[in-house]
């Protein structure tokens, strides 16, 4: 039984890096893939048109997706009651200064909380980052993230091409080469 396991676990590491292959339609992500292998956790989406996704920021702008074409879009899902997701926002703000002036962005979405309990966490975990605020829950939906966190990788095409499913340090090491590689 042990070795049965064992053999499924190697077989599902090797999967993502096969479907990567056949799935680098952009340079910058065929370039990202070629310097490195994915780390752990970055699963290849199959490059299908991402989800519409046009909401308000907790300052009351309107951020539209599509007005993001050629760059490279983190598309972060998260709320303030999830665990995984207070851990990782401090990292994902780290990042937001490495990538200020770049060909990625960083899009937060809170699903379904107030404008108060954003506020309140954000101004504690990580003061200097904006959110979009999905209140209705909408947004959620039309993405549907198999959990929080979840991060969605936007290709300068608009096209999902990466997700990251649980909390990621992407602020360390290959999470962070990972970023840079993108945009290269």
């Amino acid at each position: 039984m042990y070795s049965k396991i064992s053999l499924l676990l190697i077989l599902l590491a090797l999967l993502p890096q096969q479907a990567l292959a056949e799935n680098t339609n952009t340079p910058q992500a065929a370039s990202a893939v070629q310097k490195s292998a994915l780390p752990r956790g970055i699963i290849v989406v199959d490059g299908r048109d991402a989800p519409a996704l046009v909401l308000k920021d907790i300052n009351g702008d309107t951020f539209d997706l599509s007005d993001s074409r050629g760059k490279w879009v983190f598309t972060h899902f998260w709320a303030s009651w999830c665990g995984p997701c207070r851990m990782e926002m401090p990292t994902i703000q780290a990042i937001s200064s490495v990538f200020k002036d770049s060909d990625l962005s960083i899009v937060l979405i809170n699903t379904s909380e107030d404008e108060d309990t954003v506020f309140d966490f954000l101004s504690t975990v990580a003061p200097d980052m904006n959110t979009l605020l999905d209140s209705d829950g909408k947004a959620t939906e039309q993405w549907q993230p198999r959990g929080l966190p979840s991060t969605y990788f936007v290709d300068p095409e608009g096209k999902l091409r990466f997700i990251a499913l649980g909390g990621r340090p992407w602020d360390e090491g290959e999470y962070l080469g990972f970023l840079k590689g993108l945009i290269k």
